[in-house]
């Protein structure tokens, strides 16, 4: 038994050494550092309380922009993401001899990592659509797709989507592949049409892929930063900045305000915990009900 406990222990060890010293460490020293007035290089600092935690909320006007901006990108992508990959999930489960074609198709873009997904549709929205614009007459898609802050928003968007809306629908087709065919055959005999069966049989059949999706898209929203950083840099102006690059550029553009920034870091982290544990109470509530 104590051979067999160590065996576990050495395939465990590995993994265990990798987290708590590239995340937990980092963590904890991020919090600590946050109280102090470290510049990220000297050796000596102050330890100065709360006062990071306080500039950051009453006296930090671009910090607060960049709160605001994070949290209509949140809305706006936990719910068009998760419509928008359950709505090809259900076209492409409905598809029997091509699922999977369709299926790679749309998983294709999250192989692509986001901040080159935001070069490649730079060169769309800079090049391409002025062009397909002045050849079909469709003079909406020429516009400062990255240069008018409303539209830099809808860019911001539309490539994030673009990358993770396939991973998504991957999640949701597995949970519909799931749904027993004979209570949809039964719901069909009894009458309901395709959207009646959908609301009141799948949908309540797949709420733990809610949970999952809305999860996932929750938090990686929150920490978006490579999609806007290689799209606009955060502007026009900081117009689309969001938080985790104005933590960036206090820790190493502005004065390297290091425990400043772990002190925005520590706020972000709370921040995406609480909505965190609000949304997967929420979710896991309806799950029992359903």
């Amino acid at each position: 038994m104590k051979n067999k406990h160590l065996v576990l222990l050495a395939f465990v060890a590995p993994a265990f050494l990798t987290y708590f010293v590239l995340l937990l460490i980092p963590t904890l020293g991020g919090f600590y550092y946050s109280f102090t007035d470290w510049n990220g290089l000297a050796k000596s600092y102050h330890f100065i309380g709360l006062d990071n935690f306080v500039e950051a909320v009453t006296d930090d006007p671009e910090f607060l922009h960049s709160i605001w901006f994070t949290l209509q990108f949140v809305i706006f992508m936990v719910i068009a993401q998760n419509v928008i990959a359950l709505l090809l999930a259900t076209l492409v489960e409905s598809r029997q001899k091509t699922k999977g074609f369709f299926r790679t198709i749309f998983f294709m873009p999250n192989m692509v990592s986001l901040i080159i997904s935001a070069f490649i549709w730079t060169f769309m929205f800079t090049q391409v659509l002025p062009q397909l614009a002045a050849k079909t007459g469709l003079l909406f898609l020429n516009q400062e797709w990255v240069g008018n802050p409303k539209a830099a928003f809808f860019s911001i968007v539309i490539v994030s989507l673009w990358h993770g809306v396939g991973y998504m629908m991957i999640i949701y087709l597995a949970a519909l592949q799931g749904v027993p065919q004979s209570l949809r055959e039964a719901a069909i005999i009894d009458g309901a049409s395709p959207v009646q069966s959908l609301v009141h049989i799948t949908l309540p059949m797949i709420t733990h892929a809610f949970t999952i999706c809305f999860f996932l898209t929750l938090n990686s929203s929150f920490k978006v930063f490579d999609v806007v950083y290689g799209l606009t840099g955060g502007g026009p102006g900081r117009a689309t900045q969001v938080i985790t690059m104005n933590i960036f550029e206090e820790a190493f553009s502005n004065n390297f305000r290091y425990g400043y920034a772990s002190a925005k870091s520590a706020l972000l982290f709370i921040m995406i915990m609480l909505f965190t544990f609000v949304q997967v109470f929420v979710m896991k509530k309806r799950e029992v009900e359903a």
